[in-house]
């Protein structure tokens, strides 16, 4: 058996979808820092990532491709301080979620702590399509329609051009 996901011939062009779910996969993490995903209605998600500490500036998102990618990096202040017990460190971090291909990136905010990202799932529409059947004449006249540049013959040196006599 091959490690693909999608082994029924029935399933045409999903390798991306393969693709995305390896890269899921490969993502490591570490669970910091905290984060929940809510549902808060059919079209609407949101992220929420506990970041105690770092302000907007410290904050970056993108979306990579079909990827949100949210960092954070705190500079360390640290110098000139003498800490007799250190349990909140200036650290960095990436966090990234694989977006299906539907999914559009939102507003984001920060608030008491917290990064809120929405994320939008538009309703498909609904597509249907007629395709044709030809009786194969049809493909045979598009052809002698569709100009195609051949390449010239090549002369024999020394051979005159047409028209040059």
């Amino acid at each position: 058996m091959s490690g693909r996901l999608f082994t029924s011939p029935t399933f045409l062009g999903f390798d991306y979808l393969e693709q995305m779910l390896e890269r899921a996969a490969k993502t490591v993490s570490d669970g910091y820092p905290p984060y929940n995903i809510e549902q808060l209605d059919q079209k609407t998600l949101r992220v929420t990532l506990a970041v105690a500490g770092f302000a907007m500036t410290d904050l970056q998102i993108t979306q990579e491709d079909n990827q949100l990618v949210i960092r954070g990096r705190q500079n360390d202040d640290s110098q000139g301080r003498a800490f007799i017990h250190r349990g909140i460190a200036a650290r960095q971090f990436q966090k990234s979620f694989v977006l299906a291909d539907n999914i559009e990136v939102g507003d984001a905010w920060l608030d008491n702590g917290l990064l809120h990202i929405d994320l939008h799932r538009p309703q498909p529409e609904v597509r249907v399509k007629q395709i044709e059947i030809s009786d194969g004449k049809r493909s045979a006249r598009a052809m002698a329609n569709t100009e195609i540049e051949l390449p010239r013959p090549r002369r024999p040196r020394g051979t005159p051009a047409p028209g040059d006599n």
